[in-house]
């Protein structure tokens, strides 16, 4: 009988232990579903900042052409440009833009 009893707790420990492994394994999953989340919102984050910086050197380099440009024309006695001082709309403005067409 006493085999019985002892067979039956080892049972019912390797039982805990299992629920154990299994709870623990939820455990980690669900932190790292939370982990990969944070890594995307990071990388968005990142991409952003990146697609801003890449906006503004453009920015920058068209107004350095238009100036170059200008100056080309001047020493060879061709009159400016007409037009060609526009200038793109900002992402700001573009989503201000977005928003009230609703696109």
């Amino acid at each position: 009988m006493d085999a019985v009893v002892e067979h039956l707790t080892e049972v019912e420990e390797a039982a805990e232990d299992v629920l154990t492994t299994k709870q623990q394994i939820v455990d980690l999953d669900s932190k790292r579903n939370k982990n990969r989340e944070a890594l995307n919102a990071l990388k968005t984050e990142m991409a952003d900042s990146d697609q801003e910086q890449l906006e503004k050197e453009i920015n920058d380099l068209h107004k350095e052409l238009k100036a170059k440009v200008n100056h080309l024309n001047e020493m060879q006695g061709n009159p400016e440009l007409r037009g060609y001082n526009l200038s793109p709309l900002s992402t700001g403005e573009i989503k201000a833009m977005n928003s009230i067409f609703k696109i």
